[in-house]
């Protein structure tokens, strides 16, 4: 089984993925680990389409350095993949090649979203914006009729 988590920023992604990787003994690839960079949505989306056709891993991104980072081998056929791309259609098509798939789009008011990213990471707030454009394109192509939805009404 493959589950995708998919969202806007601070909308709850992260938070429940963690949750149901230690409910289910999954194991979770997060988009923020694979980004090349605060540019890089559409490239994430990519390298995880990839790593479910068969690329057995990823290079871990190095935000500090930006830079590609070490090799992170990836095994498990059963995975919880979060982040904004999880549903690209080339990545819901190339994981519905390993069986099944639960897909689940987050959401939740702007300013709710914003604060809690920017409280999780204060260095984000200079690229906001640009992401937020970056997640608009990435949004207007997912296709939503199996999906589940969830709305951040508060904090989780």
């Amino acid at each position: 089984m493959i589950v995708l988590i998919d969202g806007p920023s601070g909308s709850g992604k992260t938070t429940f993925a963690g949750f149901l990787g230690e409910i289910l003994g999954m194991r979770i690839v997060h988009f923020d680990d694979l980004y090349p960079g605060w540019h890089g949505l559409a490239a994430g989306v990519e390298i995880v389409t990839a790593l479910l056709e068969g690329a057995g891993g990823y290079h871990r991104w190095d935000w500090e350095n930006d830079t590609a980072g070490p090799w992170v081998e990836v095994s498990e056929r059963n995975l919880i993949i979060e982040g904004v791309g999880s549903l690209a259609p080339s990545v819901v098509r190339a994981a519905r090649q390993h069986g099944s798939v639960l897909t689940m789009l987050f959401d939740g008011p702007e300013q709710i979203r914003r604060q809690r990213a920017l409280a999780r990471d204060p260095f984000y707030e200079p690229w906001w914006d640009m992401w937020a454009a970056q997640e608009a394109r990435h949004f207007a192509t997912v296709e939503t009729p199996d999906v589940t939805r969830v709305f951040l009404a508060g904090a989780l």
